[in-house]
């Protein structure tokens, strides 16, 4: 029986209806005491004791492989789409095997960047927030959706699935993804290089993966070129953003809100300015974390870390 360490929040949080599909695959898994993800050198302490780990957005780079590999690590599955955490030069060079498990929730990642976006417009969170604390009845006025321009970073399965369900608003949109083609037979989409015609965009919606060269691509620069009064969304990556750029230019007023489920650093710091901007909405980085889409990653995930596995043995 194979030990595998799962350092992954969602399939922690389901961790009980795992453990027997495991067993059948010849896995024992281990959960890890963790909320969020554990540190580098915590890895490199325990990591050494299992023969697979199932890695959540814990820093795996090549010093925790190093060490983990130096015991008895023998592969590893990147739970989830993003693997802008994982080092997976230094997995080749120690000769791990590791894989990712992609297009698992595109659908799910682009429900809350809709409902994100669906609440700036309409101020849903603000109404909530002031009827929860006792205040006045509130009546602010919102913004049709329909009729609006909206700016689609990333065109893969989460852009996609969200501007499927763009469709029904009566919109237009413009898509940037140098490594897509076309508009995927939707009418109302344009195609662009980021920025150009940023200025159009009334929200600015995140759903592309961040890798080497897209860090910080929504700048004080690209922030200046947008229409005054738009909205941010991000359900990709928090590091696609800079967030100084980002709070400069909410406290300013050129933006008006942001709708946010990832951060520079997560979790968000208590002293973090976004905090004290009521007209932002925040997540936790859990836009995944539907019982069915934790599901069908895991599953996923233990399929390929038992075929590594067992072809090892």
């Amino acid at each position: 029986m194979y030990k595998v360490l799962v350092t992954c929040p969602p399939m922690l949080g389901m961790f009980g209806e795992f453990v027997e599909p495991a067993k059948e695959l010849g896995i024992e898994l281990v959960a890890a005491n963790t909320t969020q993800v554990l540190s580098e050198q915590e890895l490199i302490e325990i990591l050494p004791e299992f023969d697979g780990w199932i890695i959540g957005d814990d820093p795996a780079t090549e010093q925790v492989f190093t060490a983990a590999v130096e015991g008895n690590l023998k592969a590893a599955v990147k739970w989830g789409i993003g693997v802008d955490n994982v080092d997976f030069t230094a997995c080749e060079k120690l000769g791990i095997p590791i894989t990712n498990t992609p297009n698992m929730f595109g659908g799910e990642v682009a429900d809350v960047g809709m409902s994100l976006l669906l609440a700036l417009a309409r101020q849903t969170h603000f109404i909530d927030r002031e009827i929860r604390q006792n205040n006045a009845w509130p009546k602010p006025a919102g913004m049709s959706v329909s009729g609006k321009h909206i700016g689609v970073v990333g065109f893969g399965d989460i852009g996609e699935s969200f501007v499927k369900r763009l469709s029904g608003f009566d919109v237009t949109a413009t898509v940037y993804d140098p490594g897509v083609e076309g508009n995927k037979g939707y009418s109302f989409v344009e195609r662009q290089p980021f920025p150009n015609d940023i200025g159009k965009c009334d929200f600015l919606v995140f759903t592309c993966a961040l890798n080497q060269h897209n860090r910080h691509m929504l700048n004080s620069e690209v922030i200046a070129a947008m229409k005054s009064g738009a909205m941010v969304v991000n359900v990709a990556r928090g590091p696609l953003i800079d967030e100084a750029a980002l709070i400069s230019a909410l406290q300013s007023g050129h933006l008006y809100a942001a709708g946010l489920d990832v951060f520079e650093e997560e979790p968000l710091p208590p002293s973090s300015p976004l905090r004290d901007m009521p007209q932002c909405i925040f997540g936790s980085h859990n836009g995944s974390n539907t019982k069915e889409g934790v599901r069908r990653a895991t599953h996923k995930a233990l399929e390929e870390i038992a075929n590594f596995l067992n072809q090892l043995s």
